[in-house]
């Protein structure tokens, strides 16, 4: 088949991991045009009205062939269906989309700990704000976010720890890079709330031993978790002593 090409920032996982990691499961192959020469300018190309008939707001943006896909929920619905990572019945698909769109509620929130005013500000200059938002992030909206998605595997009626029908799901990709990112960015909180939900915990670790995954992560296409993405690890905004940071965006 033709290669997809992922259109995405080329030093962060951000938004665009969710994309890359239902790609790795898959097994297709695709280009990350970020992360080569003049991958840059392509992806401005997919964000211009004036280029683009139907112009991206933002990536990542995926194309298959002659179409143009953005959004990452979006993205995931339409590789799902064409590559066995969803239901067949539109009920199941339904249901994945659902679980997708709250995955992207909590990724947002867990963004928003760090720069809770603006993403134009500095991380120093809403530290104040950030501590605040991070400690509600914590303490309210990590158990609450995490508590839902135990009960979505405890009521799966089929078994296999999946946390839609019987078999893997682009769902099931993205709450494994969920877990991940929560724990790089908070992982004393993680540590002390994870036995809380333990079906939550071995999808992970069913996920990350998945073959194509599990060799995705030794890989060096896996970008490593940094301060620049959606998952930052600031000790203050995990409860901690503050530590010594530079400026960052």
């Amino acid at each position: 088949m033709e290669p997809y090409i992922l259109y995405y920032w080329p030093t962060i996982q951000g938004r665009g991991e969710f994309v890359r990691l239902a790609l790795e499961e898959a097994a297709v192959p695709y280009q990350d045009v970020g992360r080569g020469r003049k991958g840059m300018p392509q992806i401005d190309a997919v964000l211009d009205a004036a280029i683009e008939a139907m112009p991206a707001f933002a990536p990542p943006v995926l194309r298959a062939g002659a179409q143009l896909i953005g959004q990452t929920t979006n993205i995931l619905q339409f590789l799902g269906a064409k590559h066995a990572l969803a239901p067949r019945t539109q009920e199941g698909r339904l249901w994945c989309n659902q679980l997708q769109l709250t995955i992207a509620d909590v990724v947002a929130e867990a963004h928003d700990s760090h720069h809770p005013i603006s993403m134009n500000l500095y991380y120093d200059d809403q530290k104040k704000e950030a501590k605040a938002r991070a400690k509600d992030f914590r303490t309210e909206r990590i158990p609450k976010f995490l508590g839902y998605f135990e009960r979505v595997l405890e009521n799966n009626p089929r078994r296999g720890g999946f946390a839609v029908g019987a078999r893997l799901t682009y769902v099931d990709l993205s709450l494994f890079q969920l877990i991940a990112g929560l724990r790089y960015a908070f992982p004393q909180t993680m540590a002390r709330l994870e036995p809380q939900w333990p079906r939550l915990i071995a999808l992970h670790d069913m996920v990350a031993a998945r073959p194509n995954i599990e060799a995705y992560l030794k890989s060096k296409r896996r970008i490593p978790f940094n301060e620049d993405g959606i998952f930052r690890r600031y000790p203050e905004l995990d409860g901690q002593a503050p530590a010594s940071l530079s400026a960052r965006r």
